[in-house]
């Protein structure tokens, strides 16, 4: 919940929307817009007339999931008919309380589980305990969900193959102008200013490992090496690690680098990416964080049960983990998004771009909804290439154009779209 989803929030009650509003982070929020956009253009703080926000900075994870199940709880039963998503969290609850509804219990966390998971089981135990058909409700009224991340989308995806997708999807995350843009060059900016925020530290000079070499990584490499950092590269796909070489970093493994890092930031969207154990060789003070999505890239819980560590919370958002050895590192934003937790998260240009796929992908849904299947969907190239047009002209940008024998010779029509659909930017 920032400034930047307060205007997509007016743009959708524009549109005829009614709105209820969480975020996707414990940390993400900021809460002058929240009050804003609960106060709306017409009310006041003490007649608000807004939409309703379950959000605010520094949730627990209790109360994270608590207002995740309030912005589904609509008045009356009524709603919700869409989602949209960022992470895939509302997503998530919806199609595990479906299924523990038919089931007709809710099973116990097994002891080796997250902390999450426990919290999201008895969110839908206290759920089936109030209302036994709920989230089947709520599923049967939903049209579908646009999902805004990586991993959100991969989530999707294994929803689907397992012809376990309740309603259909479109995946925003992969429009060209979402991924190649918010995911490379909002994180180039947001990222140092995360960090800056949180450590106010040089970064010039400094050895900086970034894990993943994705749009996410190569934005973050670019962050750092612009900032004089010496960049080293981690990756397990052997083109990205390619691209990384050839685009002038290091590339190693984190086993041979974690020694020397001054910094160390993830970007995959996978777990266990850095362990306790990576944590424990680091070199005194390393700077450890991540944007990739999830905090579970990070290994906090294990780190919290490590042999003797202490925790010392420097500023919120900030903290320096002792090992019994006496060398520290400094955790930003506790493993989650750093970049929102300790800044603002991706500037408000970028963000309009990512943005305008999400409202067109809702329209679509919800006036088209009949014509799709339960299965991942993307928009169409001609759309993507409609939202680059609308803010290369804010830059003050000019396209060229075509001529008919030109297009003929290319085989595209002179208004595009001007490139195939497997054609990679």
């Amino acid at each position: 919940m920032t400034v930047q989803t307060a205007v997509l929030i007016e743009t959708l009650v524009a549109l005829g929307a009614e709105v209820r509003w969480c975020s996707c982070n414990i940390f993400s929020t900021q809460d002058h817009a929240a009050a804003a956009v609960v106060v709306g253009p017409h009310g006041t703080p003490e007649e608000p007339k807004g939409v309703p926000v379950y959000a605010w900075k520094g949730e627990t994870l209790p109360e994270y999931w608590w207002a995740t199940e309030k912005m589904l709880t609509w008045p009356g039963g009524e709603g919700p008919n869409m989602i949209l998503d960022d992470g895939g969290d509302a997503t998530l609850l919806v199609h595990k309380g479906v299924q523990y509804e038919k089931a007709g219990v809710v099973p116990d966390a097994e002891d080796d589980a997250p902390e999450e998971w426990a919290l999201i089981l008895e969110t839908l135990r206290a759920s089936l305990a109030a209302d036994s058909g709920k989230w089947t409700k709520v599923a049967e009224g939903l049209r579908g969900v646009t999902e805004e991340t990586t991993t959100g989308v991969l989530r999707l995806y294994q929803l689907a193959a397992a012809g376990e997708l309740l309603f259909p999807a479109i995946n925003v995350n992969d429009s060209v102008t979402k991924s190649k843009f918010d995911n490379r060059y909002g994180i180039r900016h947001s990222l140092v200013d995360g960090i800056n925020r949180g450590t106010d530290v040089l970064i010039a000079g400094k050895v900086a490992v970034i894990c993943g070499y994705g749009d996410v990584g190569k934005g973050s490499a670019e962050s750092l090496r612009g900032q004089g950092a010496r960049v080293v590269v981690t990756e397990i796909d052997p083109i990205c690690a390619l691209q990384a070489a050839m685009d002038g970093y290091e590339v190693r493994t984190l086993d041979e680098v974690v020694g020397k890092a001054d910094i160390i930031i993830t970007t995959t969207g996978n777990k266990d990416v850095v362990t306790a154990d990576h944590m424990a060789r680091m070199k005194h003070q390393t700077i450890l964080g991540n944007v990739g999505h999830f905090d579970n890239e990070l290994d906090i819980a294990g780190l919290t049960r490590y042999p003797g560590i202490r925790r010392v919370n420097i500023k919120p958002q900030v903290d320096e983990w002792v090992f019994p050895d006496g060398h520290t590192i400094i955790v930003l934003s506790e493993g989650r998004l750093l970049n929102l937790g300790n800044a603002t998260g991706h500037p408000s240009f970028v963000m309009s771009s990512s943005f305008s796929n999400q409202v067109i992908a809702q329209v679509e849904l919800f006036t088209k909804h009949q014509e799709y299947d339960r299965e991942v969907y993307r928009l169409p190239k001609k759309l993507d290439e409609k939202v680059a047009r609308i803010h290369l002209e804010a830059l003050g940008g000019s396209l060229t154009k075509l001529t008919k024998e030109q297009a003929e010779y290319i085989d595209v029509d002179v208004e595009g779209p001007f490139k195939s659909e497997h054609y990679r930017y």
